[in-house]
């Protein structure tokens, strides 16, 4: 069995015992997470696709860990204006493993 679940602005394919990077989300490591957006549901008898969201489905998950991506450095620059702009940006993250999937 497997699941189209929707957090942070994307949609991943998850299925029991898979480990996710996702945005952050606001847990404590250790806890459960439970994400209610389903979108679809894969079982054996075929999907069930949900208008937009599957009524009664949810992923639980584990949080392992939080932390950050590596650095991408953003540097804008316009040739003879004495223009520079140099930025950086890490994005915070949250490891997460699909414990079940309930539909």
């Amino acid at each position: 069995m497997y699941a189209v679940i929707e957090t942070g602005g994307k949609q991943y394919r998850v299925s029991n015992g898979d480990k996710l990077r996702l945005e952050k989300i606001h847990a404590d490591e250790g806890t459960q997470v439970s994400f209610d957006k389903v979108i679809l549901l894969g079982k054996d008898d075929g999907p069930v696709i949900g208008t937009p969201y599957v009524d009664g489905a949810a992923v639980t998950a584990k949080v392992l860990e939080h932390g950050k991506e590596d650095k991408i450095i953003v540097f804008k620059y316009r040739r003879k204006k004495n223009y520079r702009k140099f930025r950086g940006h890490r994005q915070q993250y949250t490891f997460v493993e699909i414990d079940g999937i309930k539909g």
